[in-house]
């Protein structure tokens, strides 16, 4: 694979992750927190899975750089703009969870 194969997965991988958090009442997606159908997981579970997923990401996508060759250095510039973008791809997830009406 090429490196654009690798940015599109890692991309996709992101925003997937992203909005994991806010898609379903698990940790994770496979751990339950709660008992029954009533069960709402709290804002800060979903802060802190969001964090915990970066940062997955953050390690796949270094791994598929050190596979391609050498790795670059990163700085704090780098992990601000990932982390806020990160972000960024969370807001359909959190529109779904918090702002859409479910009827």
């Amino acid at each position: 694979m090429n490196v654009s194969v690798y940015s599109w997965i890692v991309i996709l991988l992101a925003l997937l992750a992203a909005n994991l958090p806010f898609l379903n009442q698990h940790l994770f997606a496979v751990v339950p927190l709660g008992r029954g159908d009533d069960f709402v997981k709290p804002v800060w579970w979903r802060l802190i899975e969001m964090l915990v997923l970066y940062f997955v990401v953050g390690g796949i996508a270094y791994a598929m750089e050190a596979t391609l060759g050498n790795v670059f250095p990163h700085g704090w510039e780098f992990y601000a703009i990932t982390g806020c973008l990160f972000l960024v791809f969370s807001f359909p997830g959190y529109v779904f969870r918090y702002l859409y009406k479910h009827h």
